[in-house]
């Protein structure tokens, strides 16, 4: 055997000790391959390394070399969250026995429909998985009343079509109809598009909307209401899929006909002032005033006095407005610049490394018992990060959401929600972690007439925890609301 070439060098040993360890070596020996494979190699691995452009002659070059290469595709093969990056496939390839596909505004949107009759023509299949048994609730089970109308489920940050598939035939036998759960553009199988590439081609003659927005959210929520060829529907959001219901309920209130906000992700304003405190201090206000200007009657100076202080307010005034206004253009100009970063490539590699950190430990996290996130709910929350393009249109989801919030175009919704006229419950677990129990109960204070129940033992997910429990708490809220009124129903949320 004459030995490993590098670029057609032989390896010579240039003293009699390795620098690495103590294995004697006379001063110029060829070393063969056998000998460098089983012998000093394995004992001294540092003084003699293998490069890609290695030649290894002999009769077991070809076999250590294939061994190798095997060796180092290994070490390259990344993986996110357990999930294998180097073979990224389409969304469609990804689709199960039971998915669908439209096309909303050139995005292929995946969604799932289950109705009551095929389910009850298709009850032995439900038996083959547990995880979506029919578990529908025993005060649901034994009424014959119906609601008539179809649901739409909006998911939240993070999931899928896959975190409802728990609930959605038994919400079936619920509203008697159809219940319909979409992914959001950047979540579960839908295609992931590029944005800039979406905005510069689109062919509106108004401005595109980002797919990843929330408006656009909102328009693919009100097309599967054209969808499902209703004119009402029952629109569920989870977390912050609630944005998207409460969104979309002010822009077409005529077609929600309630509202249901599991573990909503809204931020809820402090108790308002109470009227009576407000008609108070009006009163005050008034009477001060009317005493301030007999006084300017009576006493000239205290006039000359009052317009200087008004003079000396507007100055202060237009200094303030002149501050807030340099505010918040730094203000504008850093969220700029941060979308800008999360859209780099740098921002690209940062939601990768999140993801792969603290994707799997926040799902479970997300339980009131870690446990109950088996092996088989991490595959399904994991499983969309096998589609391509997953990190970009992450990270293109999270500017879009930045951009939202520093929109001035329309009133924040925390200053919105006294408007909502239809039936909304509210449903919250009491170890909630993700969002506290406490903001689910300000949020019914604030949205007047809604209904409040809190699941206990029950973390972020009451309708994957707790489904039993959850579908009997919709049950009862929808027959409440538009059922027999003699049947018990939920408690109102006192304002």
């Amino acid at each position: 055997m004459s030995g490993i070439v590098f670029h057609q060098q032989q390896v010579v040993f240039p003293s009699h000790h390795c620098k690495c360890c103590s294995v004697p070596r006379i001063k110029g020996e060829r070393v063969g391959f056998p000998y460098l494979q089983h012998g000093y190699a394995a004992s001294c691995p540092k003084f003699v390394k293998l490069s890609p452009h290695a030649v290894v002659s002999g009769s077991g070059g070809a076999q250590y070399s294939e061994q190798w290469l095997d060796a180092r595709k290994k070490q390259k093969r990344e993986k996110i969250a357990g999930i294998d990056q180097d073979e990224l496939l389409d969304p469609l390839l990804l689709a199960d026995a039971d998915s669908c596909f439209c096309e909303f505004r050139g995005v292929q949107i995946h969604h799932k429909v289950y109705d009551a009759e095929s389910q009850s023509n298709n009850a032995e299949s439900q038996s083959n998985n547990s995880s979506q048994s029919h578990t529908i609730s025993q005060v649901a089970h034994n009424s014959s009343w119906k609601l008539g109308l179809p649901m739409i489920l909006l998911h939240g940050f993070g999931a899928s079509v896959y975190s409802w598939s728990r609930v959605m035939k038994p919400l079936t036998e619920v509203t008697g109809s159809k219940v319909l759960a979409f992914d959001r553009p950047a979540f579960g199988l839908t295609s992931r598009v590029d944005a800039s590439t979406y905005l510069s081609t689109s062919t509106n003659d108004a401005k595109p909307l980002n797919p990843y927005s929330l408006a656009f959210s909102v328009l693919a929520t009100l097309h599967f209401i054209d969808f499902l060829a209703s004119e009402k529907i029952v629109l569920v959001g989870h977390s912050a899929g609630s944005l998207v219901a409460v969104d979309s309920y002010f822009e077409a209130p005529e077609c929600i006909e309630a509202l249901i906000l599991i573990s909503p992700a809204i931020f809820a304003p402090s108790a308002a002032q109470k009227p009576a405190e407000q008609d108070k201090a009006g009163r005050e206000n008034q009477t001060e005033g009317e005493i301030s200007n007999s006084n300017m009657l009576a006493k000239p100076f205290i006039k000359i006095f009052e317009i200087l202080l008004r003079c000396i307010t507007c100055i202060t005034q237009a200094i303030v407005q002149m501050t807030k206004g340099m505010t918040d253009m730094l203000n504008l100009m850093y969220k700029r610049t941060l979308s800008a970063i999360l859209r780099s490539a740098f921002g690209v590699m940062l939601i990768r490394v999140i993801i792969d950190k603290f994707g799997r430990a926040a799902v479970r996290s997300a339980w009131h018992d870690p446990n109950q996130a088996t092996e088989h709910v991490l595959n399904g929350y994991t499983k969309p990060l096998r589609a391509k393009g997953w990190d970009k249109a992450l990270a293109e989801f999270t500017a879009a959401t930045l951009a939202n919030a520093q929109s001035d175009s329309k009133s924040p919704m925390s200053k919105r929600l006294s408007e909502i006229s239809c039936p909304v419950l509210i449903i919250t677990g009491d170890n909630d972690r993700i969002v506290p129990s406490w903001n689910a109960k300000r949020l019914s204070q604030a949205i007047p007439g809604s209904c409040l129940e809190v699941i206990k033992n029950c973390g972020h997910l009451p309708h994957e925890e707790k489904v039993d429990e959850f579908v009997s708490i919709v049950y009862k809220f929808l027959h409440g609301a538009f059922g027999d009124q003699k049947e018990p129903s939920l408690q109102g949320a006192v304002v």
